[in-house]
């Protein structure tokens, strides 16, 4: 439990890493390759030791660079005794994490066999599996599913396969990817996601030796190979924790300069903090976000794949829109139930009413399913102290950006959460000045 004695700016620097997006699928592909691989600018986050913790059952070798603190963020990965690991095991190290559906392709390749258990992750929508394992299927993979998960083989190597994602689902576009280097043949992924974390991890796979091409009509080509090797990489940094902390530096009013973001991966959430009214400088070491003072803006957003607005930029920042003068309208269209975390907010002092209808102009996907998926937010409206349950990752990050924002103290419940994604935040919030206390 975390007590926050909120109405403090926050003001000073932070430092974003690699972003998890990114990183923990690059430690997956170190299973794909016959040396070992290196991955620099490693978060100290639970989704890396989920990862890590799972590499480990499978016989890989994970070790840190020359500092055992990662001043750099450095992971070497052997997997010269690539293994089977044991279900209990598997299960064990897995908890919540739905990572393990991606070492799926990688351990069919090389052992010829996978396991999954039983999966968890955020409650932020439906994030079936059944999608992956018929992605496996086409690749020859057998699937059958037993009491405590579903276990996978291949007779004989995979091959390569022509898939069309009815979305572009960054984690089907993962599944392909990270299956099809290896199959043999030629596979074609149409409606595939193009995020920066997807581009990264093209990179990663190329430098182990894959021959991807990546056409501008969201169709990606994967020329299988019969082996690879390892790859020595930095990861790009996390965009996803950097809006969080933009978004907390205009919703307390603050001014915080976070080393390591990128203008570029970042251009779009950039447009809007600047439409809301909040100010950013780009540096040479990274970008400061600020409130220049005055009112804020209220706006009209819709979430998106790439480069539309990030669906995970969608939660810090309507924090900061209930401090926003007017009505503001958050229309959903990656998740279907992304604004369960507005209920806490509401306990706060916020005016947020959901919606099953399509606001902002643009119908979606979940415009006949009966899902409240559109928001509007009513502001500028005075933020309370309220005690408070993290939902998930980033609802979590957000109900904690409301506390600082708010007057009197909040006790913040599930902070376990936010170490899935933010590194090292207690001790960011501290040298921010934050007013927070472990109980």
């Amino acid at each position: 439990m975390l007590e926050v004695h909120g109405g403090t700016p926050l003001a000073g620097r932070v430092r974003v890493r690699g972003a998890k997006n990114l990183v923990s699928k690059a430690m997956v592909a170190s299973l794909l390759g016959d040396t070992p691989s290196v991955l620099r600018g490693v978060p100290r986050i639970r989704d890396v030791e989920v990862v890590t913790g799972l590499l480990d059952v499978h016989g890989v070798s994970v070790s840190a660079g020359p500092d055992s603190g990662l001043p750099d963020g450095e992971l070497t990965f052997d997997p010269a005794g690539a293994s089977q690991g044991s279900i209990v095991d598997i299960d064990a190290h897995a908890g919540a994490s739905r990572i393990p559906i991606l070492f799926c392709g990688p351990l069919l390749h090389r052992l010829g066999q996978a396991f999954i258990p039983d999966l968890g992750g955020c409650r932020i929508g439906d994030r079936p599996i059944d999608f992956h394992l018929d992605v496996l299927r086409q690749f020859g993979a057998t699937v059958d599913k037993t009491p405590g998960g579903i276990r996978l083989t291949a007779a004989q190597r995979l091959r390569g396969t022509k898939v069309e994602l009815p979305y572009p689902s960054v984690g089907a576009t993962e599944q392909v990817l990270l299956t099809a280097v290896r199959a043999e043949g030629i596979t074609e992924l149409k409606n595939a996601a193009m995020e920066p974390e997807i581009m990264d991890l093209v990179a990663v796979l190329q430098k182990m030796g894959a021959i991807i091409s990546v056409d501008t009509d969201r169709v990606v080509r994967i020329e299988g190979v019969e082996s690879m090797t390892g790859y020595t990489h930095r990861a790009l940094p996390d965009r996803i924790e950097a809006a969080s902390w933009a978004s907390a530096a205009l919703a307390t009013g603050g001014d915080i300069v976070i080393e390591g973001a990128h203008q570029q991966d970042m251009i779009t959430f950039l447009n809007v903090f600047r439409k809301i009214g909040g100010a950013f400088e780009v540096l040479e070491d990274g970008i400061r976000f600020s409130h220049p003072g005055g009112p804020l803006n209220s706006i009209v957003l819709e979430t998106d794949v790439h480069p539309g607005f990030m669906t995970d930029w969608q939660q810090p920042l309507v924090v900061a829109l209930t401090q926003a003068t007017g009505l503001s309208i958050i229309h959903e269209t990656v998740y279907e139930n992304r604004f369960g975390f507005t209920d806490a907010l509401g306990r706060m002092g916020a005016t947020i009413q959901l919606y099953r209808e399509c606001l902002g102009g643009t119908p979606c996907r979940f415009g006949r399913r009966n899902f409240r998926h559109s928001a509007v937010i009513s502001g500028p409206t005075p933020l309370r102290g309220a005690d408070i349950e993290v939902p998930d990752l980033r609802g979590g990050f957000s109900h904690l950006i409301a506390a600082l924002a708010a007057e009197g103290t909040s006790r913040v419940r599930g902070i376990e959460l936010i170490n899935r994604g933010y590194e090292d935040f207690l001790d960011k919030l501290d040298g921010l000045g934050a007013r927070v206390s472990a109980g």
